[in-house]
């Protein structure tokens, strides 16, 4: 994992341009990725791809020398800058220069004219404190950059499985110039993907690697609702190798049989993260993800000091704390792998009390003196979930919603399967 960040972290990652297309191939060179391409022809709810951008030549100067050169790291140039070439005075200069507010000696991370191809400027990323020592006069900008026809690529491995249902892991891999951010995610879940080959799973795993938001939505746009409906759930893989607590974000949904998975795991190693809801801790993808029907969880070590900024570099990443994350998720899939799903097979509400079906638990009356125990409110809360599920869900999580070992509402359920009710798979 060190290996392929230490490759892949100084490629100029922009959403079409070399430096994606190279880290996309190097990749695919790692794992048989299947490789999908958007061409820039292609709109979607106002979504274009942006034309293949790449940066030759960029440097500010003053009197003769080179004050600035823009192309010693990939934040330098504002992403998909105009070429510019002229002499401009200090306040002109000073309306195209941007610089991190929070370090004065960081490069911040400029990327909204990805998103806003038909309204660009050109510009670059400083340092503040070079920013500061800006003195009056003529300053001579040259920013030259070739462009064409835009393809978006994005990266789609399964693991199959015997189920025709799939659990997704996803990852940006752009993010020019940045280590962390993005690209510390993807290569944990390449690992992930590569200690599951050969082995026999229930569930099929995909791992989706793809330019942040406009490469999810024109993913998720792009499968036919039967694809859509066969990924179950996922995790969303962000900033993995820094040296910050483990945040485990939930889904926008609630009943979601990866969360507990996922924070049992954590449990059973002994780790320390800490949880929120849905865009409490970082938005990101998954709310695109979420918005097509699918839970999509946040596994991310958000905040940390670097985020969208220079020193976003493999300096800070730690290889034990990718391996942890490693860890965590393989014991996710273990414990998902573990417990059967309910697939429900009816509609509305059944009569579980008539003798065909002799399934409904009583937990009594107490204007008639019953008395109600814990367990029989776990063993009704347990029945009447059962026909509000929307979605297949393995037994272990619904066993902890309503507070019951998993191996008491298995014996339940399987009467349920029994009477051709649910299905347990």
């Amino acid at each position: 994992m060190m290996e392929m960040l230490h490759d892949l972290t100084p490629l100029n990652r922009a959403v079409c341009s070399r430096g994606y297309d190279q880290a996309a191939e190097y990749l695919m060179e790692v794992l048989p990725f299947r490789e999908i391409v958007v061409p820039q022809s292609r709109q979607h709810n106002g979504w274009v791809v942006p034309p293949s951008w790449d940066v030759e030549e960029a440097r500010i100067e003053k009197d003769g020398h080179v004050i600035y050169d823009g192309v010693v790291h990939p934040l330098s140039v504002i992403a998909l800058s105009d070429s510019f070439e002229g002499v401009v005075t200090l306040d002109e200069l000073k309306k195209h220069l941007h610089y991190d507010h929070r370090d004065p000696d960081s490069i911040p991370f400029h990327y909204r004219q990805q998103f806003r191809s038909w309204n660009r400027d050109w510009g670059f990323c400083l340092p503040k404190r070079l920013y500061d020592q800006l003195s009056p006069g003529d300053y001579r900008v040259v920013i030259r950059t070739t462009q064409s026809q835009g393809e978006m690529k994005i990266l789609e491995y399964t693991h199959p499985g015997s189920l025709d249902f799939c659990i997704a892991l996803a990852g940006n891999l752009d993010h020019a110039g940045v280590a962390n951010d993005g690209l510390a995610g993807c290569v944990v879940g390449l690992e992930v993907m590569r200690r599951l080959k050969g082995q026999k799973t229930k569930f099929c795993y995909s791992l989706v690697l793809s330019p942040g938001i406009i490469g999810s939505e024109l993913y998720l746009a792009g499968l036919n609702k039967i694809e859509r409906d066969r990924i179950l759930e996922g995790i969303f893989l962000e900033m993995l190798g820094s040296d910050t607590k483990l945040a485990v974000q939930e889904s926008r949904r609630s009943m979601v049989s990866i969360s507990y998975a996922l924070k049992g795991s954590l449990d059973d190693l002994g780790l320390s993260y800490r949880t929120g809801p849905f865009e409490s801790i970082l938005v990101n993808d998954e709310y695109i993800w979420e918005n097509y029907g699918i839970p999509m969880l946040s596994l991310s070590r958000f905040p940390y000091p670097e985020y969208h900024s220079s020193k976003d570099s493999v300096e800070i990443i730690r290889s034990d704390r990718l391996e942890e994350a490693v860890e965590v998720l393989i014991g996710t899939i273990e414990r998902l792998e573990s417990s059967p799903i309910i697939l429900k097979k009816f509609a509305g509400n059944v009569c579980l009390s008539n003798p065909m079906y002799d399934l409904y638990a009583d937990y009594g009356q107490v204007a008639l003196g019953d008395k109600i125990s814990e367990h029989s409110v776990s063993m009704r809360r347990l029945m009447d979930f059962i026909p509000a599920l929307e979605r297949p869900v393995s037994v272990k999580a619904v066993a902890d919603h309503v507070g019951l070992p998993e191996n008491e509402a298995l014996d339940y359920l399987r009467q349920w399967d029994s009477k051709g009710l649910i299905q347990l798979l």
